[in-house]
């Protein structure tokens, strides 16, 4: 098995470096996935919640673009800006709304500021 990097030009990739995805035997591992407008390639305004929020729909193109859905994920990581969501209302409201059923395992670290105003950056695995 060679793992293959994959990207899609309906998101747009925050780092060049940085595969968007990378897809290894039956597993997509999600690389961190910011809250980035696929409109206009700038951070989504309005806040963590809207942030989270478009964070998880740019999952969501992903997955499918690279054949997969988001009732194949099977583990989140959620790295939030400390202080921003200290009692998990939003996360867990944004959460919900993706995963109301059968939802996978999750982390939320909280970890100090990303640049450029990033209050959330999601990452995943999801079966193919």
């Amino acid at each position: 098995m060679t793992p293959q990097n994959f990207n899609t030009i309906k998101i747009p990739r925050s780092n060049m470096v940085i595969p968007q995805a990378v897809i290894a035997g039956d597993l997509i591992f999600v690389s961190g996935t910011a809250g980035i407008d696929p409109a206009t390639g700038k951070l989504i305004e309005g806040g963590f919640e809207q942030q989270a929020m478009q964070a998880f729909r740019n999952i969501k193109t992903i997955l499918e673009e690279a054949g997969s859905s988001m009732e194949k994920v099977v583990k989140v990581t959620a790295w939030m800006v400390s202080g921003e969501d200290t009692g998990f209302t939003a996360i867990n409201k944004v959460y919900a709304e993706f995963f109301s059923l059968n939802p996978p395992a999750r982390s939320a670290p909280q970890v100090m500021p990303f640049p450029g105003g990033i209050l959330i950056s999601v990452e995943c695995i999801a079966v193919a």
